[in-house]
């Protein structure tokens, strides 16, 4: 079975995953990797810690000339930005008390985290906490996808909405597939309407959150299962959208607007070769793909640190104050959508593994082609 985890702080000396389970045999495209670390570091309104990043992942173990051998692959992603701050975060030593932080800021995990770790600096809770630990998710979500493609599974998303500005359009999944590089959108006078909205947040020291939509196709029906809740491929990959930093709302199909119509116009009516006549459902029925496109969406929040502050509490006087302001991006829908994919890409390839098992990739292959 697969199995990832992360470790690493924000301004440590870098982050790394260990990936489980991948079979045997599966050939890498490291470049890719790569590539898919830059797409995370890009998008409209994005902050200054891209300009002194420049991702790359090292495979420090369980590959050989770019082919898995079965073992653990443990991955990492080095911060450049460590330089600056060994001072204050080198574990071999340092002074802890530079770079404190007490005045926390809302939205963020500081104060919750202080008060479960029983710390007094909010330092030691949000270098973890910190988006910038989806980097290394990135680099291993994308050795799941690599692995899934191997078995006809594709994976693609695009951003739907930015603030106020929301594409109600429908799109196929080759549409989605020519998004703009720029924000991650499919309409390009929507796109410029949203871009315009990240500027003035910028200007009014604020910041934007936003829609993503994911989609999946070349599942075939069957994976996941409605006999026990913990098997549900819905409960699954909902699970993983809203482990990402932000997201706070995911749904799947039509999602809430299908609480709003009559069952006539939601339920997907069968065909005699067993596809639906509509995906309202979003490819899954019963906790179980269908075989149609898998569809989910998730919502991010704006960016909790916001510049101009917000009214909080400093932990040290218990005195009211405003947060203080952490370098931060404005709006990070586009890198959110890219995290997303990832983690998506990352909960469906246990999903897959479990059910196809084979210590190398054809075994799953042969496996999966044996499927209906």
């Amino acid at each position: 079975m697969i199995r990832m985890t992360t470790a690493g702080e924000s301004h440590g000396k870098g982050l790394f995953a260990i990936l489980e389970g991948i079979p045997a045999g599966l050939e890498l495209n490291i470049e890719e990797i790569d590539a898919r670390l830059a797409l995370r570091q890009s998008g409209y309104g994005r902050g200054a810690r891209q300009k002194i990043e420049s991702d790359k992942v090292e495979i420090l173990s369980g590959v050989r000339n770019r082919v898995t051998l079965g073992s653990p692959i443990a991955l990492a992603v080095w911060n450049r930005d460590y330089e600056n701050w060994k001072h204050c975060m080198a574990p071999e030593g340092c002074d802890a008390g530079e770079r404190r932080l007490t005045k926390v800021r809302p939205g963020h995990a500081d104060l919750a985290g202080m008060c479960k770790f029983g710390q007094d600096d909010a330092r030691n809770i949000l270098e973890r906490a910190s988006a910038r630990e989806t980097a290394v998710r990135v680099a291993a979500g994308e050795i799941c996808r690599q692995f899934l493609a191997a078995l006809g599974i594709e994976i693609c998303g695009f951003v739907r909405s930015v603030g106020s500005v929301s594409d109600e359009k429908s799109y196929t999944y080759d549409a989605i597939s020519k998004r703009s590089p720029l924000l991650g959108m499919i309409d390009t006078d929507l796109e410029r309407e949203a871009c315009a909205l990240i500027d003035r947040a910028r200007k009014e020291g604020d910041t934007l959150g936003g829609v993503v939509e994911l989609r999946v196709r070349g599942l075939k029906a069957g994976f996941g299962s409605c006999m026990t809740y913990a098997e549900k491929l819905d409960a699954r990959l909902t699970s993983a959208l809203m482990s990402v930093q932000a997201v706070k709302g995911v749904e799947v199909g039509l999602g809430f607007a299908s609480a709003r119509s009559f069952g006539s116009a939601v339920h997907d009516e069968i065909n005699v070769n067993f596809t639906r006549r509509t995906n309202n459902a979003g490819g899954i029925e019963g906790g179980m793909s269908n075989g149609e496109e898998l569809v989910l969406r998730a919502a991010m929040k704006p960016i909790p640190t916001v510049m101009k502050g917000l009214r909080t509490v400093d932990t040290d006087t218990l005195e009211p104050t405003l947060s203080a302001p952490e370098r931060s991006d404005v709006c990070a829908v586009f890198a959110c959508e890219t995290v997303c994919e990832a983690a998506i890409a990352a909960e469906l390839a246990k999903v897959v593994s479990e059910r196809l098992g084979g210590d190398t990739m054809a075994e799953l292959v042969r496996r999966n082609g044996e499927l209906k």
